[in-house]
């Protein structure tokens, strides 16, 4: 049988080097499974599959040494990184967190820095390449100077002995000599551990206390023998702990309603009528009397009065509601807007996609009809024939039919904690971009509004409990940053350029979710829109160290659920939550939790459209205005 000729199409130039990088990625990572794939996005590997990106069709050698120092840094995981030793060391969420992930990628890299002085090399340039970009360049102060990056690059300079690169002189000369001072001991120490993961972890964790960084809550990790000890000397701890953590949030009471049926019907009734009115002074007083005219109270809300749900604020003198163009200057938005456009280019087509069908559902419930065939409206225009034949024929008339679809405004609250810093950020600022630009077409209104906190640690709220001899149970113990991206009667044209603003560097803190959810609903609820939707998107639950530091450890978390309960149970606004890599199906009724920020887009418009098509029988409950 003849060979068929050899194709004469020439290959690209860049072919041989992506096959022999894909190469050299395999035999670094030791695994010969390992498929390397080029194309735009962020740089990753998850399992056997490395994401590179793009390279031009003539590379010069800077790009080349980039993409090497990235695929370098990218196999090294692969082969140096245990994912169950750092799951069980990391601090569970936060600041820490992230500043404990970057603090291991530096250990990663200085392995192979080590062994390998053309790897050294890449890894150099990639990191050069990376802090000249333009949000580097206007750093001064430590506010806007990342301390994740700025430990991570002394951490680097400790165990291989090399400088940081010239674009990130700044950001380490900030945070050098705080660092050094507090923690110099504990940095000597890690260049003998880069070969152990475990070891070094646990340094790190050490390293993150001398800073002060993070709280035992957040050390997980060491803990949990210690919660297993505790579980076997005391039997149903759990169980208590769970019943506990319920009567403290409120929102589960009905549950223990029905559990306690069997109970003794007096019991019940006091039960019952002290949870009513907990301020009754008529509660303790005999049933006969109990007929005599009590003066109204309205029932409390904890988004009107959290504190007699237990949730305190120590001061709200710093806390500010902000509009995003106010953070930034116009030419830093500008610059910003240029660099979510270009992210914009690259998830187009996949969330354009997933908008028009959005939009398409949408137009379908607003369009008109006609009921045909009646014998009074307008003339028929296509039955006048009917009357030429039989001018004394009835059913010639038509009347246009009213749509149903009511008048709707969405908002979106995007979680701005440090968490979602890079690919998550972007993601949702494009998601957002993209539907409210698909919302507005059809006619709905869209307000997207953004939640962090003005610093880490405190902030001027923190200084001024110090200040008043650190009082005890503070309750919120920083301050808030709510910021407006887009109003809901501001075009999208005019706030395109704010929405650019959530890829600002340093921008991105702590998170105190319940607060950020009774904000967005407060606005809500002074729309005059028939229909009023929150959308909130978050990786996480509430974080604040500050606040957690000085209070219970789960107060935050506590106060949101007590907010979810109330918007869900009392209030007309529709909630619902996408969670990022986190479970929010255990806070919210109508949840959607995602892996991958990639699937924010399809999440968002499934769950717009989900709530767009109930046919809208069953009348809304009654609840707040």
């Amino acid at each position: 049988m003849a060979q068929p000729p050899p194709s004469r199409r020439k290959e690209a130039p860049v072919e041989p080097f992506k096959r022999a990088l894909g190469t050299a990625c395999r035999a670094i990572a030791g695994d010969h499974e390992l498929a390397v794939n080029f194309g735009p996005g962020q740089p990753d590997v998850a399992g056997h599959v490395m994401h590179l990106p793009e390279p031009s069709r003539l590379p010069g050698a800077r790009e080349i040494a980039v993409l090497r120092g990235w695929a370098d840094g990218l196999a090294l995981r692969s082969a140096c990184h245990d994912t169950k030793v750092h799951s069980k060391l990391a601090p569970s969420a936060g600041q820490a967190r992230t500043i404990y992930d970057a603090v291991e990628r530096a250990r990663i890299e200085a392995v192979g820095a080590n062994r390998m002085a053309g790897m050294a090399q890449n890894l150099a340039a990639r990191l050069d390449d990376y802090y000249a970009q333009p949000r580097f360049a206007h750093i001064q102060t430590k506010g806007d100077a990342p301390i994740e990056d700025a430990l991570a690059l002394i951490v680097r300079e400790k165990l291989t002995g090399q400088a940081p690169p010239p674009s990130a002189e700044t950001i380490v000369e900030l945070w050098r000599a705080s660092i050094e001072g507090r923690a110099g001991t504990t940095l000597a120490k890690m260049a003998s551990l880069t070969e152990n993961q475990t070891a070094f972890g646990k340094l790190a964790r050490d390293l993150l206390r001398s800073l002060e960084l993070t709280t035992e809550e957040e050390m997980q990790g060491e803990d949990d023998e210690t919660d297993d000890q505790s579980d076997e000397a005391s039997e149903g701890g759990d169980a208590e702990t769970e019943k506990g953590e319920e009567g403290a949030d409120g929102q589960d009471k009905p549950q223990d309603e029905q559990r306690d049926e069997g109970e003794a019907s007096d019991s019940e009734e006091m039960t019952d009528s002290a949870e009513s009115d907990p301020f009754d002074p008529d509660a303790d007083e005999e049933p006969e009397e109990a007929e005599s005219p009590v003066p109204w109270r309205p029932n409390p809300s904890v988004l009107d009065d959290p504190e007699h749900f237990g949730y305190k604020v120590f001061t709200r003198s710093f806390d500010e509601e902000v509009e995003a163009e106010e953070l930034a200057s116009p030419d830093e938005l500008e610059r910003l807007r240029g660099f979510l456009d270009k992210e914009l280019r690259q998830l187009s087509s996949a969330v354009a996609r997933l908008a028009n069908k959005l939009q398409r559902k949408l137009l379908a419930q607003q369009n008109r009809g006609w009921d045909f065939d009646l014998e009074e409206g307008a003339l028929d225009a296509a039955r006048l024939t009917r009357i030429v034949i039989d001018p004394m024929g009835a059913l010639s008339f038509k009347r246009e039919r009213e749509t149903d679809f009511r008048d709707t405004i969405v908002t979106i609250l995007i979680d701005n904690s440090g968490s979602m810093r890079g690919r998550p950020i972007m993601v949702a600022a494009c998601c957002a971009d993209i539907l409210a630009r698909t919302l507005e077409r059809c006619g709905v209104k869209v307000e997207i509004l953004g939640f962090t906190t003005r610093a880490w640690k405190g902030g001027q709220a923190r200084e001024h409990w110090l200040a008043e001899g650190k009082p005890a149970n503070p309750g919120r113990l920083n301050d808030l940053r709510h910021i407006v991206y887009k109003r809901a009667d501001s075009p999208w044209r005019r706030a395109k350029r704010s929405l650019a603003l959530m890829m600002r560097e340093g921008l991105l803190k702590e998170n105190i979710d319940g607060e950020a959810l009774a904000w967005a609903h407060a606005r809500l609820v002074a729309r005059p829109e028939q229909r009023r939707i929150l959308m909130t998107i978050s990786d996480g639950a509430p974080v604040d160290d500050s606040t957690t530091s000085v209070n219970n450890g789960s107060y935050l978390e506590v106060h949101l659920r007590q907010v979810i309960a109330e918007i869900e149970n009392r209030s007309s606004v529709e909630l619902v939550a996408i969670g990022i890599g986190h479970d929010v199906t255990r806070y919210y009724k109508r949840a959607v939790t995602i892996s991958d920020p990639s699937e924010l887009a399809g999440a968002m418009t499934d769950k717009l459209v989900e709530l767009f098509e109930e046919d809208g029988k069953a009348p809304r409950r009654a609840g707040r205005a």
